[in-house]
């Protein structure tokens, strides 16, 4: 990698645009980059990092780059950083921005504008540059990849540090591994190991985990199987335990099965026993049935005699029923025919009260002929009928027409007199439609003047508003800006008296053997003192807030007025100089007429639709009078007709009705005296009849009641028995014939008289025995049961223990195998002899590689004195590996770095960096790097020292490398030529070259 420009612009201390032209400064090989402290070497430093990977080193990266911007720049100088190099043969240019916070474009206060970063390639076929990219995180990849290196790594590499080194060789091995750890990227390995914990601890959880569920198995199995298995008295973890649980488990089954054994044996002894008792007491139950039955119809028997003399009774009964049955049709033939003659008479008194009186006495058949002449007269009167019906239709149509003709006289008359007005009707609507369309046009005219209008009158409104405030912003501004000019002044004055005395501000932190922070002596002979009215940090950075803040209110206070300023020339250019009230009576005038020719075109739509409304009345009112004059002729032509019809029925119907009113009334009449006589005639015949029917049931009554052994018809009727009682009777009978057949078939079952023989039963006795058997039967088979249920849980739960143990085998196999990685990567293993960790084992080969490489300069700058080497010691309980160690090829003693003396660190330090650069660049894949930058130290080594290192730096331009030096050492400016001067001021610093 080498440097060829580097442009800054607004950066750091630089408040103007600055550039370093690396070409010219590389011819010599060796070049200084020297200044006052404070004036900003740093920073150059800092830019050239800041190009490449987006940040600075240290603590001086904050604020996500807005500290970067430098405080002596132009409010509208943005900050930039330009760095063009050439690395793996390819020459590029990297451009970056850092965030700016600026005042905005319109409006008061500031914005952020972002980032911005730029990637280019220079084409030397032709002559042009390239653009690549202006995404910040591909460029950062590409820069990474192309480099090799991280920040970190650049930073200690090309940047090298000498304080940082000086520490490194006074550190311990903790602060040592911190260090390499950043430069070596030996994160994985510590990823390694903690990969591998995590591994043994998850792994250990699920062997845990397994181990837990067997031994939660192996509880549920002492449950089932009682006092005949013991726990093992291991620990989920703990090794055999699998073996263990699944012993006792086996112990546990083989006595399950035995106690089953045992429990089948009584279940059968039980059953037996139970088996006897059952049937001797069924015996004993039967016995004392039998017993009971016996006795039961014994009692039975006693009962029927005692109650014989009642049985006869009834059936004595029943059997006088039986003769009365044989006389019950008469019964019923007599009492029917009594009933039909006595209804028959009273409709015959009835029928003969409706007769006239001519007729009251009359037979039935003097009644059926009256009824007969009465018929036939109706009957001739059917066509008078008919004719009276037509009379009644033709009177109703004949007014029908009367209704009619006054109906359409009227339609007529109203019909002239409407359209006699329609003229004079049509023309007022049509005036009103023309006027309405007249406003609707007015109205729209007016509706475009109304919106210019209106944005005159709020211009002019704004326009007076607007002019006020300008003059108060003006008269603000001004105030602001002399009192930020005076701020100003004093935070300059400040900032030069404490500049003059800032020797003794440096002073004031200087100690005894400590190394001072501009020369690097540790001897302070005359250090500055304080004199009276010093300026100190906090006073200036009071006085520069204080400007800074009135800068901030001037800039907002000239913004304000600015933009009222140009809000009021606005205003202006469109409402003119015209005084808003006359706008507002012009705007109000406008909006009367508007509203006004509104109102008058509204009536447009309502005075179309009524002239359309007056044009289909006329249509209807012409139609319905030329509809009336028809129907008058026809109307004259049906009366003709109806008059002539009405005089013939009238002679008819005078006939035919003779004194009655009507037709109607007279064949109502006919009607019912026919009816009358015909219901009376028929009265009479069925009193007639009744009468000879009534006759002959009493004489069959008598004959029937003889024949059945009855001296009455009444003796007859007495004995009969109506269905109710006749059952009840009938099943008295029955009950007594079922109860005596069945106690003589009792009485004479064979077994039921042996058992009656016999001793009484003892059912007591024979029901405990039985229940004695059944509940030993119970207990045998709840014991058999459960032997059997235990021996089933254990044999389940034991092939449930045995599968757990098989899927668990694997899992503890793998346990074991990440135990002994992670031990071994931890340090914490017997196998590791030197307790090392995985990355601090890998930290101790690359301190090994960095110590032999840094070897090789420092005997050049110690005069072949010194030998760095690693050392593979413990030092307390810090880390093992990491040790450095100084060889003295004097006294041939090896001892700690920590010893060297303040000039002795310094080249022993720089050698150390030189060498680191050198395994980094290897450890990159090779880079070459052809610009180096060794920062600050030199102050320490005395002139033959400084000679040596300056030839082993002189060394390094081999093959065309150049080598930055960052001092402020005197001295040095004699020996080097090429020099990169930093010049600071009041404005901000500057650069200057010389020599070159």
């Amino acid at each position: 990698m080498r440097l060829h420009r580097l442009d800054i612009t607004a950066f750091g201390p630089f408040g103007r645009a600055q550039s370093v032209d690396f070409d010219a400064l590389s011819a010599a090989g060796l070049f200084l980059l020297h200044g006052p402290t404070g004036a900003g070497k740093t920073s150059v430093l800092d830019a050239v990092c800041y190009a490449l990977y987006g940040s600075v080193p240290g603590a001086r990266q904050g604020g996500q780059g807005t500290h970067l911007r430098s405080d002596h720049a132009e409010p509208g100088t943005r900050t930039e950083v330009r760095l063009e190099l050439t690395v793996a043969g390819r020459r590029l240019e990297i451009t970056r921005q850092p965030p700016w916070e600026r005042p905005k474009k319109r409006g008061t206060g500031t914005t952020l504008d972002k980032a911005q970063t730029w990637l280019r390639e220079y084409d030397a076929v032709r002559g042009t540059w390239k653009d690549l990219s202006r995404s910040h995180q591909e460029i950062g990849e590409e820069i990474t990849q192309l480099l090799g290196m991280s920040r970190e790594q650049f930073c200690q590499v090309v940047l090298l540090p000498q304080g940082d080194f000086a520490r490194f060789l006074r550190a311990d091995a903790e602060a040592r591994g911190k260090l390499l750890g950043r430069l070596f990227d030996t994160q994985r390995f510590a990823d390694v190991e903690k990969r591998l914990a995590e591994r043994r601890r998850a792994t250990e959880a699920r062997v845990r985990e397994g181990d837990t569920a067997l031994l939660a198995d192996a509880h549920r199995m002492q449950q089932a199987a009682g006092d005949a298995m013991e726990l093992p008295g291991l620990a989920p973890g703990d090794p055999g335990l699998a073996v263990a649980v699944l012993a006792a488990a086996a112990v546990a089954r083989s006595t399950a099965r035995e106690r089953l054994t045992v429990a089948h044996c009584g279940l059968t002894a039980a059953e037996s026993a139970h088996t006897r008792a059952q049937e001797e007491l069924a015996e004993a139950r039967e016995l004392a049935r039998l017993q009971h039955r016996f006795a039961e119809a014994q009692d039975r028997a006693a009962r029927l005699a005692e109650r014989a003399g009642e049985y006869e009774e009834t059936r004595a009964r029943m059997e006088r029923g039986r003769k009365a049955e044989t006389v019950a049709p008469a019964l019923e033939l007599r009492e029917e025919a009594e009933n039909a003659h006595r209804r028959a008479a009273l409709a015959e008194a009835d029928a003969r009260r409706a007769l006239p009186e001519d007729q009251a006495d009359s037979g039935a058949l003097g009644l059926a002929a009256a009824a007969r002449r009465a018929a036939e007269e109706l009957g001739s009167l059917a066509s008078a009928r008919r004719a009276e019906h037509r009379l009644a239709e033709l009177l109703a149509e004949r007014a029908g027409l009367d209704r009619e003709e006054r109906a359409d006289e009227d339609t007529a008359r109203e019909a002239d007199a409407w359209l006699d007005g329609w003229e004079a009707a049509r023309a007022a609507l049509q005036a009103r439609i023309d006027a309405a369309q007249e406003a609707a046009s007015r109205a729209e005219s007016l509706a475009a003047r109304r919106d210019p209008a209106r944005r005159r009158l709020d211009a002019a409104r704004r326009r007076d508003r607007l002019t006020s405030e300008v003059a108060a912003a003006e008269r603000q501004a001004l105030d602001s800006g002399q009192r930020a000019q005076k701020l100003r002044g004093d935070w300059l004055e400040l900032k030069e008296q404490r500049l003059t005395g800032i020797a003794a501000e440096l002073a004031a932190h200087l100690t005894d053997g400590a190394p001072c922070a501009v020369c690097g002596a540790t001897e302070h002979p005359a250090p500055a003192r304080k004199d009276a009215g010093h300026v100190d940090r906090e006073a200036e950075q009071h006085a520069f807030d204080a400007h800074q803040e009135a800068e901030r209110e001037h800039v907002e206070h000239e913004r304000r007025s600015t933009e009222l300023q140009a809000a009021l020339d606005a205003v202006t250019a469109e409402a003119g100089d015209t005084p808003a009230d006359r706008i507002a009576a012009e705007v109000t005038e406008l909006e009367r007429e508007f509203e006004q020719a509104r109102r008058d075109a509204s009536a447009l739509h309502a005075a179309h639709e009524e002239l359309r409304r007056a044009e289909t009345e006329r249509e209807r009112r012409l139609q319905a009078r030329q509809q009336s004059a028809v129907r008058a002729a026809a109307r004259l032509t049906r009366r003709d007709t109806l008059d002539r019809e009405q005089v013939n029925l009238h002679s008819e119907l005078t006939r035919a009705r003779g004194a009655a009113e009507s037709v109607a009334a007279r064949a109502a009449q006919l009607e019912r005296l026919a009816a009358v006589l015909t219901e009376a005639a028929d009265a009479v015949r069925t009193a007639e009849e009744a009468a000879v029917r009534l006759k002959d049931a009493d004489a069959r009554l008598a004959d029937a009641a003889y024949r059945a052994g009855f001296d009455t018809p009444g003796a007859a009727a007495g004995a009969m028995l109506d269905p109710a009682t006749h059952r009840a009777l009938q099943h008295r009978l029955d009950e007594r014939q079922s109860e005596e057949s069945a106690v003589r078939a009792v009485l004479a079952e064979p077994e039921t008289v042996a058992a009656s023989k016999r001793a009484p039963a003892d059912l007591v006795a024979a029901g405990e025995r039985a229940a004695g058997a059944e509940r030993r039967l119970r207990e045998a088979a709840s014991a058999r049961d459960e032997a059997a249920r235990r021996t089933t849980e254990l044999d389940r739960l034991s092939a449930r223990a045995e599968d757990g143990a098989r899927r668990l085998a694997p899992l503890r196999e793998e346990y074991d195998r990440v135990a002994r990685l992670a031990a071994l990567a931890a340090g914490t293993s017997a196998d590791n002899e030197r307790r090392m960790r995985l990355e601090s084992y890998v930290l101790a080969a690359r301190l090994e590689q960095v110590a032999a490489a840094a070897t090789a300069r420092l005997r050049l700058m110690s005069a072949g004195r010194y030998t760095l080497v690693h050392s593979d010691d413990r030092s307390g309980r810090g880390r093992s590996g990491l040790g450095l160690h100084v060889v003295d090829a004097w006294t041939g003693r090896e001892r700690d770095t920590a010893t060297l003396s303040g000039g002795e660190t310094f080249f022993a330090s720089l050698a150390l960096a030189l060498g680191l650069a050198d395994v980094v660049t290897d450890e990159a894949g090779g880079v070459r790097l052809d610009t180096l930058f060794v920062d600050e130290g030199f102050g320490s080594l005395d002139d033959q020292t400084l000679d040596e290192v300056l030839d082993v730096l002189d060394s390094l331009r081999e093959r065309d490398r150049s080598v930055g030096i960052v001092s402020h050492v005197g001295d040095l400016r004699r020996r080097i030529h090429a020099q990169l001067e930093v010049v600071k001021d009041r404005t901000g610093s500057s650069l200057r070259r010389r020599g070159v």
